[in-house]
Formats: C-alpha cells, sequence, structure tokens
C-alpha cells in the first residue's frame, strides 16, 4: 500500500486537491469500515500527501453520518503522522468576515450522535486534550495565510454542532455569550481521534457566511453562500500547498506520543478482537 506523511481533509466546496503529481487513488480498508472516499494520494511541494473529501465527492454524506474512526485509522494506515483539515463555517464574531480563514486552537462540543473514541469493546483509555490542535500544524496553516495574502486568524473556539439544521438564533447568541468564534459540523470528532491515533491535527475553519446572530442574515442569498465557498476553496488550496511547504521534516510536538500512557485496562482483559483491532495505534506499547 502507498504510503504518505501528511493528510488533507477537504470540507465543502473543497472536493479535491490542486497541483498534487504523481497523482493516483487508492481505497483503505480499515476494521471500522469504508472511509469517506478513495484517498488521492500523491506529491505536493515534494512532500508525499494523502488528500481526502470529508463528505465524499458529489458531497453525498451528512456529518452526523460521517465515519470519522475510519477516515483517521485509514489516513494512520497509510503512514500520515499530520492531518490538515479544511471546513466551512459560520462566523460568531463580527471579526470573522466571509472568505476570511480562522486555524481554530479550542473546540467546545454540541454533538451528540457520534463516536469519536477507538477505545471501547473491551478496552478503556484516556488522552490528553486540554490543547486540541498541533501547534506546529496550526501555525503553519496560519503562516501561510498570511504567506498567500488570505486573511487569517490564529487562535479562536469552534463550535461543533450537530445537524443538519443550523442553529437557532437562541444557540447562536448562547456560543457568543462563551466567547466563540465560529461554528461548524465536523472537525471535533477528527480532532479526538487524531489525538488517540497520535497523529498531529489542525483545521482551517473557512467562513461562508456570519451565523443568524446577526441581523439581516436571512438576506443572505444560497448563490451569494455558494459564491463565498468556491472563493474560499480556491483561497484553502493555496494556503494548504504553502502550510505543506513549511512544515518541517520531523515532528517534536507531544503528539506523538499522546497514548503512551492512554490505556488503562489490565493487558491480561484486553480482548483478542480489541488487540487485533487496535494493534496499529497501540501496539508499539504493548506485546499484542
Amino acid at each position: 500500500m502507498a504510503q504518505a506523511e501528511i493528510g488533507i481533509i477537504g470540507g465543502s466546496g473543497l472536493y479535491s486537491m490542486p497541483g498534487f503529481t504523481n497523482v493516483h487513488e487508492e481505497r483503505v480498508e480499515t476494521p471500522f469500515g469504508d472511509p469517506s472516499d478513495p484517498f488521492v494520494l500523491g506529491e505536493l511541494e515534494g512532500r508525499k500527501v494523502a488528500f481526502l473529501a470529508r463528505h465524499g465527492r458529489g458531497h453525498r454524506i451528512l456529518p452526523s453520518e460521517l465515519n470519522f474512526r475510519a477516515n483517521i485509522y485509514a489516513f494512520k494506515k497509510i503512514g500520515v503522522d499530520r492531518i490538515l483539515s479544511a471546513s466551512a463555517v459560520g462566523s460568531l464574531k463580527e471579526e470573522h468576515k466571509p472568505t476570511d480563514f480562522v486555524v481554530p486552537d479550542q473546540f467546545i462540543d454540541r454533538t451528540f450522535h457520534r463516536v469519536s473514541t477507538f477505545f471501547g469493546d473491551g478496552i478503556v483509555g484516556h488522552v490528553a486534550f486540554g490543547d486540541p490542535v498541533c501547534a506546529t500544524v496550526a501555525k503553519a496553516a496560519a503562516k501561510a495565510c498570511s504567506t498567500v495574502g488570505v486573511v487569517g486568524k490564529f487562535g479562536g473556539t469552534y463550535v461543533c454542532m450537530e445537524g443538519p439544521q443550523f442553529s437557532t438564533r437562541a444557540e447562536s447568541n448562547l456560543y457568543r455569550s462563551w466567547g466563540a468564534d465560529v461554528i461548524g459540523m465536523t472537525n471535533l470528532q477528527e480532532a479526538k481521534l487524531a489525538r488517540e491515533a497520535e497523529i498531529c491535527y489542525a483545521t482551517i475553519a473557512m467562513v461562508t457566511d456570519y451565523d443568524c446572530w446577526r441581523e439581516g442574515h436571512d438576506s443572505v442569498t444560497v448563490e451569494e453562500i455558494v459564491a463565498v465557498l468556491h472563493q474560499n476553496a480556491e483561497n484553502a488550496a493555496k494556503v494548504v500547498k504553502a502550510a505543506v511547504a513549511a512544515l518541517p521534516a520531523a515532528r517534536t510536538c507531544a503528539c506523538a506520543s499522546a497514548a503512551r500512557f492512554a490505556v488503562l485496562t489490565q493487558p491480561d482483559a484486553i480482548p483478542d478482537a480489541a488487540k487485533q483491532k487496535l494493534k496499529l495505534l497501540f501496539g508499539k506499547y504493548f506485546d499484542w
């Protein structure tokens, strides 16, 4: 199976990655089912990269239907140790305007229908998540925005909601009262699973519009939002390319050993089926 070092997850509007060379597709099997789409593997800025369309090409998978475990496990299986994600979001602050990018460093979980851990089925584990994104990848993404001339801001809080409906006005104002910056439907589960899999993760939150808190929001047309989506996708491709080029070759962050002490279950109590399923992720710490 072909290998890659950097993974890219494309969100709404970003269904392919311009600039790839030596491109081929590969389906990756996982014990958690099928990922969202075949992976597109190739080279970008001299680095081996794997691209995955989060919602599948044609945008056919709801946020609540995404098989987050399969997606992250598959990245791990092909050797990826850093993931740069891109996703469309609504703005919760006046300062984050449509076409701006935000690189959040915190999350608030408002989902309730999703599996967001590899643990379970006889194996208990916990990883630290106080700082939920990799600072190295996040800062590379924020710097890349400046490099290519896109308005990008490092830091902020991403509210991850269930969807597929957007927020009520009461909810939107509640999140604003918490000081949150943007709202979306996908990134938190990716960040949690990437941490368990010891993969560095950061996201580029691409602002498409203001959430419903803002007066006059309902006058925004679908055509206007689609136009912003297209512009954001073009800018995201430029930012991702610059970020990939800027990432250092070696990892020195704590992400690489995040699960070293995670497993609490006694080794002789872990079912063989769980060991087999999770050997790729945690086997290096045990005699599995």
